[in-house]
């Protein structure tokens, strides 16, 4: 596969404390995964103050994870995660030759019958999370995109351009906290919001959804249009298409992921890839700052 784009990334979080922490535990979703569409080629993450424990393990989703330790008094952390990544061509995904909905759907019901690797991951993707319930009106929202006998990805695509459409990005209006049904209720919300809740749509008509996280270009390479949600942590969609896979799309910018888009995690919702997690003792009341530079390189 051709290299379709190259990108110098830089993720920032600086904490500021009130007071001195004395101890600190966080878990860290900063490194860009390996897959058939996506490499990179060069890492390096800056910490601040050093840790006395730096771990690297994979969490229960297949993502890279850094665990940090750091026992010594400090009243502020700095995180900087610099990398380089390169974008592989993607595979067509013909929405109208995949599968009814209702035939995906079904596989992934439970089965005593043996099942396979993929079939049994994608399961994983099916049910409510923290963030993600399963509710009536969702399927009702969800069902005018998905009539009998709908391609999977064609309803799916469907349901993405439904959201973007009768939905306002307003950055302020919700938070992590906000109930994904008041989200419904105002059609208001960022990103995130939109990730959720086409996830539970998904969800709740019995198909398998994940949350990805990652970046985004500023100004796509396809139409030279400004992309929404560009500087800083992006969010989208990824809908498990038996034969093909996981198919990702983003209800926020209304299209399908590209060459615009970088993976950094995905899990059940926000709250399995957050970037940066953790718990201290002490510190009072603090300040965050997040920055995010994504800069094309020549290819």
């Amino acid at each position: 596969m051709s290299v379709t784009a190259r990108y110098q990334i830089r993720h920032q979080t600086v904490y500021a404390y009130a007071g001195d922490v004395a101890h600190a535990h966080h878990m860290l979703h900063l490194t860009p995964p390996a897959t058939a569409t996506q490499r990179c080629s060069d890492y390096v993450l800056e910490l601040w103050p050093q840790p006395a424990l730096c771990r690297r393990h994979a969490d229960a989703f297949g993502n890279m994870v850094t665990s940090l330790e750091i026992d010594r008094p400090h009243s502020r952390l700095e995180v900087t995660a610099r990398m380089q990544v390169e974008l592989l061509e993607r595979p067509a995904a013909p929405a109208a030759e995949t599968l009814p909905w209702e035939q995906v759907a079904a596989s992934l019901r439970y089965s005593p019958a043996p099942v396979e690797s993929e079939r049994l991951e994608a399961m994983r993707y099916r049910t409510q999370s923290p963030f993600v319930p399963l509710k009536r009106v969702l399927v009702q929202f969800a069902l005018e995109c998905f009539a009998p006998s709908t391609p999977v990805l064609a309803g799916a695509e469907a349901l993405m351009h439904k959201i973007h459409r009768e939905f306002t990005y307003a950055p302020g209006d919700t938070h992590i906290g906000t109930p994904l049904l008041e989200v419904l209720d105002k059609r208001r919300g960022v990103c995130q919001d939109y990730a959720h809740l086409m996830i539970a749509c998904l969800r709740s008509i019995g198909l398998a959804a994940r949350y990805v996280s990652g970046y985004l270009r500023t100004v796509s390479l396809e139409n030279a249009a400004t992309l929404v949600g560009a500087d800083a942590s992006h969010a989208w969609v990824g809908v498990w298409v038996p034969p093909l896979g996981w198919v990702e799309l983003d209800p926020t910018n209304n299209v399908a992921v590209g060459k615009d888009h970088v993976v950094l995690a995905w899990g059940r919702d926000f709250g399995d890839v957050s970037p940066l997690r953790g718990v201290i003792l002490g510190g009072g009341a603090h300040s965050l700052e997040v920055g995010v530079a994504v800069r094309p390189l020549k290819i």
